[in-house]
């Protein structure tokens, strides 16, 4: 199955891209890599998820945080690619999760991105991935994530 036919099915609809904080881009394409910037767990109201995992967000409450965040680098996938079919394979996530110093489950909670794209990309979602504790994030969002991803030459080149 197609991984615009997976989003379908999951039921899954897919945000336009937020606009940078900063003097960055959203995404940047060189040769057949698609470098996604670190992003956070944006509600649809445009809000973000915020808090500290170990003291007032769980681990599983930070999961579906990872997996939302997922949603949203996959907005900008199809932004950027005009489809997720031109992702050939998920190269490489790396998750970061706001969390007090005694948590010590950090790829549990990132695995809420990484069993998303796996849903959606089938064997081709499965990647390198490093998932790590900080102090604080960004207005003290939960987790951020960024990934790169291998592509499909468009039909175009």
């Amino acid at each position: 199955m197609s991984a615009e036919a997976k989003i379908k099915e999951l039921g899954i609809a897919l945000p336009e891209p937020p606009r940078p904080a900063g003097n960055y881009v959203p995404y940047v394409v060189s040769g057949n890599l698609l470098f996604v910037s670190g992003n956070g767990p944006r509600l649809p109201s445009g809000d973000f998820k915020r808090g500290k995992v170990g003291l007032n967000v769980t681990a599983e409450e930070a999961y579906e945080d990872a997996r939302l965040v997922g949603i949203t680098i996959l907005g900008i996938v199809r932004a950027a690619l005009g489809s997720l079919d031109r992702v050939k394979r998920v190269v490489k996530l790396l998750g970061m999760v706001n969390a007090v110093p005694e948590f010590t489950e950090h790829p549990r909670v990132i695995n809420g991105c990484s069993d998303l794209f796996v849903e959606v990309f089938g064997e081709s979602g499965r990647h390198a991935r490093s998932a790590v504790g900080m102090g604080s994030l960004p207005t003290q969002i939960t987790v951020e994530v960024e990934a790169i991803f291998e592509t499909f030459p468009s039909a175009g080149t």
